[in-house]
This record gives structure tokens, C-alpha cells and sequence, in this order.
């Protein structure tokens, strides 16, 4: 079955008679990322993709910055031997046992909720320490933006049992979907998008453009920035940080991305008539 789904009693209202029934519902458990073996956070995520959800998620607090950081990523194991699938165990390597060690000590231990990124930290300022601007030369027709929505909703399979998961997908500049992820939270699905990619080798994303389903927050285009992606576009609104982080980071930022139109917010120049 899809892990990303549960089966749930339900009773149907209608014109007639209460009738019992069964549905499913998205997904969501608490997953613990533990580094070298000390708890580091509590992520509220939808099951499958841990370790890409790890990946990303580490890459955006900039305590993984290349593939030789990651020594290996693996669920725990319970002491009868069996597999602990909400608890992901992260090694590092290098520069990055420091980079760790320094937000361990740094941080508080939290539970990130499925509606919130950035628990825990000290200050916007720390997500933001040493992060470049955006350098690319990726251009975009508006006649491709339009479409990146129907493209998004047709690979939302999780979404089509539930009605009740987000997805963020990795497209080229044509429009054809690279990478795609669902989450009960906005920003997990984005770290598993991009953590996906660079799990692959693809530590730079500076020729595609993220799509979001839902609105952008702050987080969504830090997460863009880290990960170089030049372009972030969404099905509803962007906050006012986030923005101001697209505009002094070189990202082009694009809303309410649907039925034919669009604003832009940041970056104009990258798309193309």
C-alpha cells in the first residue's frame, strides 16, 4: 500500500441516510533526524522519501554542501532488529561533523510541524549566513509558466487517493517535469524535491525552476537559494519576506500562477515573451 496514505473510518453525509463507510487519508508521522546518533530535529512529514527529505533539508541548513559531506543516511534499528522508519540516523564526513556540532549546539531540540520550516533556529539571519545570490542564465517563456500547474497536478498521485497533499516539482525550461515529491507540508516536499537531486549528483539546480502547489513562504525560496535554483513559482501567494529574500537573492519569484495568468514579484527579466 502507499505509504503515504491510511485507511479511515468515515460516515458520508448526504440528502439520505448517514451511511459508514472507509476513505483514506494523507499520511503524516513524526520523523527524528539524528546526527551521528544525537537527536537534531523532529520533522512532521508525510512517510517514503526520508532520506531525500533528510538530504534537502540538511542542505538548506547548509550543514551538507557537498555529496562528500554524507557519509550514509539510514533508518534505526530497534534492539530486536527490527527497523525504526520514523527514526533517520544521518553520518557525516569531514568539514560537516563541525558544521553539525556547531548547530547542535546551537539549537534547541523541536518538533517542525507540517506548516512550519524554520523551527528551531536562532535567527532568520543564521539560515541565510554565507548563502550567495543566485547566478543564472536561465530563461523563461511565459507560455511554458502558464502550464507548469496542470503539469504538477497530473504527477500528484498521492494526491488523487487524499485531496489532501502538497507537491513541489522540478521543471526544465520547457516545462517538462524533472522531479516530483508530495508531503502534507509545503517545505518537506520541497526538500525531498531537491534532496532527491542531489542524492543524484546534481548539486547544482541552476537550469530549473521550482513549482510549488500552495502558497510561498520565507523558507520555500531560502530552501531555492541554497540549492541555486533561479526561478520559484507557485499556485497561490508569496509572503512579504519571502519576497524580499527574491528579490536580494536574484530569484525570480512567481504567484497565483493559474488559469492563464501570473505575477511576477521578483527577477522580470528572466522570462521571456
Amino acid at each position: 500500500m502507499n505509504p503515504g496514505v491510511q485507511p479511515v473510518e468515515i460516515v458520508r453525509v448526504g440528502a439520505g441516510p448517514d451511511v459508514p463507510g472507509r476513505d483514506v487519508a494523507a499520511a503524516e508521522e513524526p520523523l527524528e533526524i539524528r546526527l551521528g546518533g544525537t537527536p537534531f530535529v523532529v520533522i512532521m512529514r508525510t512517510p517514503g522519501a526520508d532520506q531525500e527529505l533528510a538530504a534537502g533539508f540538511l542542505l538548506s541548513e547548509q550543514i551538507l554542501r557537498s555529496r562528500a559531506d554524507l557519509a550514509s543516511a539510514r533508518h534505526c534499528t530497534d534492539e530486536d532488529g527490527r527497523d525504526a522508519p520514523n527514526v533517520l540516523n544521518v553520518w557525516l564526513a569531514g568539514e560537516a561533523v563541525e558544521r553539525a556540532a556547531a548547530a547542535l549546539a546551537g539549537r534547541r531540540h523541536v518538533t517542525a510541524s507540517s506548516a512550519c520550516g524554520v523551527c528551531g533556529r536562532r535567527s532568520i539571519d543564521d539560515l541565510m549566513e554565507g548563502v550567495r545570490r543566485v547566478d543564472s542564465t536561465l530563461a523563461l517563456p511565459r507560455s511554458v509558466v502558464v502550464t507548469l500547474p496542470s503539469r504538477l497536478r497530473a504527477a500528484q498521485k498521492t494526491f488523487d487517493e487524499t485531496g489532501g497533499l502538497h507537491a513541489a516539482g522540478l521543471f526544465d525550461d520547457t516545462g517538462s517535469l524533472v522531479a516530483v515529491d508530495e508531503d502534507v507540508g509545503r517545505h518537506n516536499a520541497v526538500d525531498k524535491v531537491i534532496g532527491r537531486e542531489w542524492l543524484a549528483g546534481r548539486a547544482g539546480l541552476s537550469d530549473r525552476v521550482l513549482f510549488v502547489s500552495g502558497r510561498t513562504s520565507f523558507e520555500i525560496v531560502q530552501k531555492a537559494v541554497v540549492a541555486g535554483i533561479p526561478i520559484v513559482a507557485s499556485v497561490s501567494a508569496p509572503s512579504s519576506l519571502a519576497i524580499e529574500l527574491a528579490r536580494d537573492a536574484g530569484v525570480t519569484l512567481l504567484g497565483f500562477v493559474r488559469d492563464g495568468t501570473f505575477n511576477i514579484y521578483a527577477g522580470a527579466a528572466r522570462l521571456t515573451r
